[in-house]
């Protein structure tokens, strides 16, 4: 207003020659002449917005440079921009008034007039931002991980696999980096996130969620969903500790406090059943804990492991002993009713969980140093070869290690079954007579 105060006093005598009819006409031809330009004159407030009321039709509130406030019948209020591009008329929305206030729309319209002016359509920025931030909020390191552990179970994983990536893509680093989006996560960001497992001094963990890691940005990379691995630049900044073979009990004198301990535990009935498998099967713990009601062949005497679930990928048949079944008879009632043959207590339809059977043995007095859950298969491999003197190949074979014949082929799982039978068995009355 002020602007055109100031025009009309400088130039008076020319708009008094002007005609009233006329004098809007030549005045904006001057301007435009002159390049000054057209001033967009502010028209709204927010008092005369907050009084409008809804009409038996829609209408609108100008408040000058193409943009108006459209009421409609049902008392809501659009901010809109009419503007032209490419010849044609098209209209941009900036929100619902109070929740984008008038100087809010304003800023909008500046910003879509200063597009316009570098030769952008303002309607198809706003379409490509919106598409920009989709793609960036589905493109979560956690939600590209997700993605690929499907397709890992697609491939046929074993479960033991990808319940191990699940697990430390949701709870070790999920919560530092998985809502961040993956094109955009650095090296610094993943170590940070990898320095918070080592704090609690899982080193092999960290180490392991390293190689998770670059799994997941590298199937990113090749979908086209970032464009490198920041993995590869953290090589040598994690703790690497020198392996130790899993602490077992291979004296029969200590193995038989062990045992005597075992029958004696005193926690929940599935828990215990775990337990006392454990060194009965020699099997590793995430099979056993993933042991399912429909892998038991009563007839046969027998739990078939599907392949999906072996580390070797191959179907693997575990020799029932007369004590395993009467164990698992006894737990039948409890668990038969759900999938797994020992499942978790505090979540519906999961197995047992990693760290159950280790707990037990630390509440039974034992430590990490002493045993482990996977150190009875060390222990069932020392004492069948060195005590009881079974063939090397049948224990290999029933550890489900890669055994192959005089020709290199693959042990079949039915490979010596009547000896493994005989074997598990004797060893199952070797456990029960150390007890004796």
């Amino acid at each position: 207003m002020r602007v055109f105060l100031c025009f009309f006093v400088h130039y008076r005598p020319l708009i008094s020659r002007c005609s009233h009819i006329h004098l809007g006409a030549q005045l904006g031809a001057y301007l435009i002449r002159g390049g000054i330009g057209m001033v967009a004159i502010n028209k709204l407030t927010e008092v005369a917005i907050k009084q409008a009321k809804p009409k038996e039709k829609s209408y609108r509130m100008a408040d000058g440079g193409g943009m108006y406030l459209e009421v409609m019948p049902n008392g809501s209020k659009y901010w809109r921009l009419k503007y032209r591009y490419g010849g044609k008329e098209k209209r941009l929305a900036f929100g619902v008034y109070p929740v984008v206030s008038l100087a809010s729309a304003r800023e909008k319209c500046r910003l879509a007039r200063a597009e316009l002016l570098e030769g952008f359509d303002p309607g198809e920025v706003k379409k490509q931002d919106k598409l920009n931030k989709k793609s960036t909020t589905a493109n979560t390191f956690e939600s590209v991980a997700h993605e690929f552990l499907a397709k890992r179970v697609l491939e046929g994983a074993a479960s033991i696999t990808t319940d191990k990536i699940r697990w430390i893509v949701d709870k070790k680093l999920g919560p530092f980096i998985g809502s961040l989006p993956i094109s955009e996560i650095t090296p610094v960001q993943l170590l940070n996130a990898l320095r918070q497992i080592e704090v609690d001094g899982l080193h092999e963990t960290a180490n392991r969620a390293k190689r998770i890691s670059g799994q997941v940005f590298r199937y990113a990379v090749a979908t086209g969903k970032t464009e490198r691995d920041p993995s590869q630049d953290l090589k040598g900044a994690l703790i690497i500790k020198k392996s130790e073979h899993r602490a077992a009990i291979t004296d029969p004198k200590e193995l038989r406090g062990l045992l005597i301990a075992i029958d004696g535990y005193k926690g929940t009935p599935e828990l215990k059943a775990a337990l006392q498998l454990t060194p009965l099967l020699f099997q590793r713990p995430g099979e056993i804990r993933h042991m399912e009601w429909s892998e038991i062949n009563w007839t046969d005497e027998c739990w078939e492991i599907p392949a999906e679930k072996m580390k070797m990928r191959l179907t693997h048949l575990v020799p029932l002993s007369s004590q395993s079944l009467n164990i698992l008879k006894s737990l039948q009632p409890l668990t038969s009713y759900g999938r797994y043959v020992f499942p978790s207590a505090r979540k519906c339809g999961k197995p047992l969980s990693e760290g159950g059977v280790r707990a037990a043995l630390r509440a039974l007095g034992y430590s990490n140093e002493q045993v482990t859950p996977h150190g009875f298969r060390a222990t069932a491999r020392t004492i069948l070869d060195e005590v009881l003197g079974y063939r090397v190949d049948y224990i290999e074979q029933q550890l489900a290690h890669a055994v192959r014949d005089a020709n290199g082929r693959a042990y079949n799982r039915t490979k010596h079954l009547p000896e493994r039978k005989q074997m598990m068995q004797g060893w199952a009355d070797y456990l029960d007579h150390l007890k004796q």
